[in-house]
């Protein structure tokens, strides 16, 4: 299975980018996976079309109107995902959210929860639980439970 986890605009604290990295690592054990850093909505519609690198991807847009899943939902989500044939392609927005275009276009929307968080503390929940779903669909001691 491959991923791309999509954003917009520049990481401006070291610290958010230490763990990006840190949870990309790990997610690497379990999936082919990337963080990309683009400048704006039409940079991850295009991704998504494969406009660029010739692959489209199921686009995954987090947008606080989505859909909440529990962690075991989302594994059971990359559990279905990884049968498909499509790359999956989450995406976070710039401050401004999604444009309806975008919501229409995309295989699926995700929220969150009903927080708002700032795109960078964002980010960093979305790969912690890419992580946690991967280990709960192989039997890691990561994941307890409750």
């Amino acid at each position: 299975m491959n991923i791309t986890v999509a954003w917009v605009g520049k990481t401006k604290e070291s610290a958010i980018q230490a763990l990006t990295d840190d949870y990309l690592k790990r997610i690497s054990r379990y999936a082919g996976i990337e963080g990309r850093a683009v400048k704006d909505e039409a940079a991850i519609l295009s991704l998504a079309r494969g406009e660029r690198q010739g692959q489209r991807r199921k686009l995954i847009l987090l947008d606080a109107r989505g859909k909440q899943l529990s962690s075991e939902e989302l594994a059971q989500f990359v559990d279905r995902e990884q049968m498909q044939s499509l790359p999956l392609l989450f995406a976070i927005g710039g401050a401004d959210g999604f444009s309806d275009i975008a919501r229409r276009e995309a295989g699926f929307v995700l929220s969150l929860g009903k927080f708002t968080l700032p795109h960078e503390l964002a980010r960093v929940v979305l790969l912690e639980q890419i992580y946690r779903a991967f280990t709960i669909l192989k039997n890691h001691p990561y994941h307890l439970g409750h």
